[in-house]
């Protein structure tokens, strides 16, 4: 499961998407999720289906371990799932003892289903297409006009791209973790839902302090190299917009206009 999760880590490849600007791939991503959220109906998530399958095979990055990320979040998309299904309101279609699923609690069930999926798969792209120096400098640059009422953009672009680095680096500690204490005997599989959180106590501990000794670690080797945040401080490869940035947001801008016309269309 800990393998599974794929948040944060950069796969590297020769492809139209890794050369794209961060600021491009941040912008493609924070579109394609308000879409998925905008334009509810079939015919416009068929249309977001192309879309995203065109993205990914531009990436040249698997499709498996794309889809290796959706494991770790299966149960919660299942509770979300049953959740919708069995809650909301309309005309009925059977009953499950007290529990009543309805044509509308269906629909909005798969929606609700393909808009978590398509999120995931899509936030992907973007992190395995991404380094997390780029994603900083994307980050800082495209907000940078929040400097002008004192956001701190530099510290907060910092911040998430320390966030997502550190990602890979805990999930890897967690995993020699478990496996030490399962080499000593203990047992993270057996016994109800209960149990494993109870099992899973004596694994936070040595994880925390793992994680506390590494970001002391850090801070230490940014005040030893004369890190004093962004003020004045360069950048080796400066952000630019190429041929390639105005060619994908084009296409960004197509894609939401056929997401639009088949939901105004189709309308199904």
């Amino acid at each position: 499961m800990i393998r599974d999760i794929t948040i944060g880590q950069y796969y590297p490849a020769n492809s139209v998407i890794h050369k794209l600007d961060p600021r491009t791939k941040l912008v493609g991503t924070i579109l394609f999720i308000l879409s998925l959220f905008l334009f509810k109906s079939f015919a416009a998530y068929a249309v977001a289906t192309l879309f995203l399958a065109g993205v990914i095979w531009a990436s040249r990055v698997p499709f498996k371990f794309m889809v290796k990320g959706l494991k770790a979040v299966m149960i919660l998309l299942m509770i979300t799932v049953l959740f919708n299904l069995f809650v909301i309101p309309g005309t009925p279609i059977f009953h499950i003892w007290k529990l009543t699923v309805t044509v509308e609690g269906v629909k909005t069930a798969v929606f609700m289903a393909i808009r978590l999926v398509y999120l995931i798969i899509g936030s992907s792209v973007m992190t395995l297409t991404t380094t997390p120096n780029e994603l900083t400098d994307g980050m800082e640059k495209g907000l940078r006009p929040l400097n002008k009422i004192h956001v701190p953009v530099h510290e907060v672009a910092m911040m998430m791209s320390i966030a997502l680095r550190f990602i890979p680096i805990l999930l890897e500690e967690t995993d020699k973790i478990m496996k030490a204490q399962m080499a000593r005997g203990a047992d993270f599989e057996s016994g109800g839902i209960i149990q494993k959180a109870k099992s899973m106590v004596p694994l936070l501990v040595p994880l925390f302090i793992s994680a506390f000794r590494r970001a002391n670690d850090l801070a230490m080797a940014m005040e030893a190299r004369g890190y004093h945040g962004g003020e004045g401080r360069t950048k080796m490869r400066p952000l630019q917009y190429h041929r390639q940035d105005r060619i994908a947001y084009l296409t960004m801008i197509g894609y939401l206009c056929v997401m639009y016309a088949a939901k105004r269309i189709v309308g199904i």
